[in-house]
């Protein structure tokens, strides 16, 4: 069973929650694209909710981290890109359990808000060292035998999603399922 992730951009945690209640999701079925790789073409290519990048597989914490902490130029650890759950918004059950099967944090999805580190760290970096952060990025052990140049575009989508998200006063969510 495979981790489906987005990455999104909203004003606030209360206007994610809101299109998660009307049933709007964070982005729509995927088409595809529409429009080159800059920021202007790359803003209108998803047209529901939030603006957003598709990124199968890249959790906040380890994937995305990864990328963060090579953007920073420093080791990776836990926690270095902070999330505060936003879905569902029913209470937590304990880690111990019991937890009944339709529970929403059993079954998903869920949403967390991303601490502004990785927003302002990966908006902020030059374009010219993006791909130097990438090549460090492939190095992680969960990337085994990627090649820099296949990772180049997901990281360029994450970089630009951020810097729209930085220059409209926004958060940066990510939107998991299994």
């Amino acid at each position: 069973m495979g981790v489906l992730t987005d990455y999104f951009r909203a004003p606030d945690a209360a206007t994610v929650v809101r299109a998660l209640e009307l049933g709007e999701g964070v982005l729509p079925p995927f088409d595809g694209p529409s429009g080159g790789s800059s920021d202007e073409a790359s803003e209108g290519a998803f047209e529901g909710a939030f603006d957003g990048v598709r990124a199968k597989g890249v959790d906040p914490d380890v994937m995305l981290g990864q990328l963060v902490a090579a953007v920073l130029g420093e080791p990776w650890r836990a926690g270095l890109v902070s999330e505060t759950a936003v879905w569902p918004t029913t209470p937590q059950p304990a880690p111990s359990g019991p937890w009944a099967e339709d529970d929403p944090w059993a079954t998903g999805p869920w949403v967390t808000e991303l601490g502004a580190t990785a927003r302002d760290a990966l908006a902020g970096v030059p374009d010219e060292r993006v791909p130097e952060a990438v090549a460090r990025w492939a190095e992680a052990e969960e990337w085994y035998g990627a090649d820099p140049s296949d990772l180049l575009p997901l990281a360029e989508e994450l970089v630009a999603l951020a810097r729209r998200a930085r220059a409209a006063g926004e958060r940066l969510y990510c939107w998991i399922c299994l």
